[in-house]
């Protein structure tokens, strides 16, 4: 996710998208003859006139076009040959959709050189505009210090030091803080533990680069929760010659590679909202049709077993690592969670109720009321114990496993369905555990999820044998 704190430069791309869709509409009223008699393609008058049906063609595919190409997605980091080759592919796709316009509409009498003349003054005005505010933005940093990010590099090692000579270059707006490293270097400001200090102390820090190979997970994990809270950027500097992940993208700040987690599905605002508004309403119906009644039932059956609560919490790691309490219908003996005394097959601590509520998962009733308070969502991936957290992060990909915790943790998921769900007795149960949570965030949808939820209820029905 990119985050922009306390700076003007947003304004500039709604402002550029504004002054392109003018220019590209009054201009189609100059050359392409859009006055004349109206079209009776369509039924009713608004639509009949070749003006109105224009404007909104061409914006609507301007913006789409744009959306596919990221016209607009320039940074300050970005070369001037990436933005040239990203204006003749922008200008190339639009003069097909414009072509198109003029062959479906056949009373459109435009000639051939009217529509080349207006397609380069197109790309002549909007073209100037973009590279104008581009070097316009690289003079307001270099002599009037404007436009800066505050930037804190961790770790070393020869690309950290490529890095740090690209961000030394003024007219890339960028304000190098510190330089933390457990390793030799030159010019540092202190040790990693030093860092973890001065973040406590600053939070208008905008950009964290990471050379995340000489990290622990723990110490990610760190950077990651801070970034969140923060609302900073963290990119991560890999090491010369090692792979890039798919987890991960990867922008070019000249020939350095540097990589950001990637934005899936699940980072588009709507996306957020649809699922969002769907947990709402689901956890809603759950909690009124069927926690309402069930949880009177379920307190008489526990309480007459074992001494104790309904309800058991326990910490869990969700969304950015944050640490939250997860709720259950209690089901063993002692509530008190121990670190590595986990639940196993024929448990003695689990009660007769409890293998009920297990078996049938209704033991996961209450994280509706999770759901709820926005700590979870109604699928995803589970949230682990934080202990399973700090075990399991050595042994897995760190690319994949921060990407696990980029969204909310599930009631159930698709690794759960999929059979890799309660007990991890191996690395192959935690690894595949982690594909197919990765697998979920980069392919949701609200369709996804509804396939889950019914696939959930089978097994509930048919009875899992890793549920114990």
């Amino acid at each position: 996710m990119e985050f922009r704190r306390g700076r003007y430069s947003w304004v500039l791309r709604p402002l550029l998208i504004g002054y392109d869709l003018l220019v590209i509409n009054i201009l189609a009223f100059h050359f392409l003859n859009l006055d004349e008699e109206a079209l009776y393609f369509f039924s009713t008058k608004l639509f009949n006139n070749k003006q109105f049906l224009y404007f909104l063609y061409s914006t609507l595919f301007w913006v789409l076009i744009s959306f596919i190409l990221k016209f607009y997605r320039i940074y300050r980091h970005t070369s001037l040959t990436k933005i040239l080759l990203v204006l003749v592919k922008q200008f190339f796709v639009y003069s097909i959709v414009v072509y198109a316009f003029l062959g479906i509409f056949r009373s459109i009498s435009t000639q051939a050189f009217l529509v080349l003349k207006y397609l380069l003054c197109v790309f002549l005005l909007i073209g100037l505009i973009k590279l104008l505010s581009y070097y316009l933005l690289k003079y307001f940093r270099l002599y009037l210090g404007g436009n800066i990010r505050n930037v804190l590099i961790i770790g070393s090692g020869n690309n950290v030091e490529e890095l740090k000579n690209i961000l030394g270059n003024k007219t890339l707006g960028y304000h190098l803080v510190g330089h933390y490293s457990d390793l030799y270097s030159e010019n540092l400001s202190g040790t990693l533990s030093d860092s973890f200090q001065y973040l406590k102390h600053k939070n208008s820090i905008d950009e964290i680069y990471c050379a995340i190979d000489e990290l622990s997970e723990n110490q990610i994990n760190d950077y990651v929760k801070f970034a969140s809270i923060n609302k900073c950027n963290l990119k991560f500097v890999p090491k010369s010659g090692s792979l890039l992940s798919s987890r991960l993208k990867a922008d070019y700040y000249f020939y350095l590679p540097v990589l950001s987690i990637r934005e899936g599905a699940l980072s588009d605002d709507f996306n957020i909202a649809l699922k969002r508004g769907f947990d709402i309403l689901f956890s809603l119906f759950v909690l009124c049709f069927i926690f309402s009644w069930i949880s009177i039932i379920l307190f008489v059956l526990i309480k007459l077993e074992s001494k104790g609560p309904l309800f058991y919490k326990h910490k869990r790691t969700g969304i950015n690592y944050k640490e939250f309490y997860c709720y259950k219908f209690r089901s063993l003996t002692m509530t008190k969670e121990i670190e590595g005394n986990y639940v196993k097959r024929d448990d003695n601590r689990v009660t007769k109720i409890g293998k009920f509520l297990r078996k049938t998962s209704l033991d996961e009733l209450p994280q509706f009321f999770n759901v709820l308070l926005g700590e979870m969502s109604v699928v995803g991936p589970r949230p682990h114990m934080l202990s399973y957290t700090d075990e399991y992060s050595k042994k897995i990909d760190k690319y994949n496993f921060i990407h696990r915790h980029l969204v909310k943790p599930g009631i159930t998921g698709l690794a759960q369905v999929k059979g890799f769900r309660g007990e991890i007795k191996n690395d192959f149960d935690i690894k595949n555990r982690v594909k197919y949570d990765n697998f979920y965030i980069e392919n949701w949808s609200i369709l996804l999820d509804i396939q889950i939820i019914i696939q959930t209820i089978i097994n509930i029905i048919k009875g899992d044998e890793k549920a114990y």
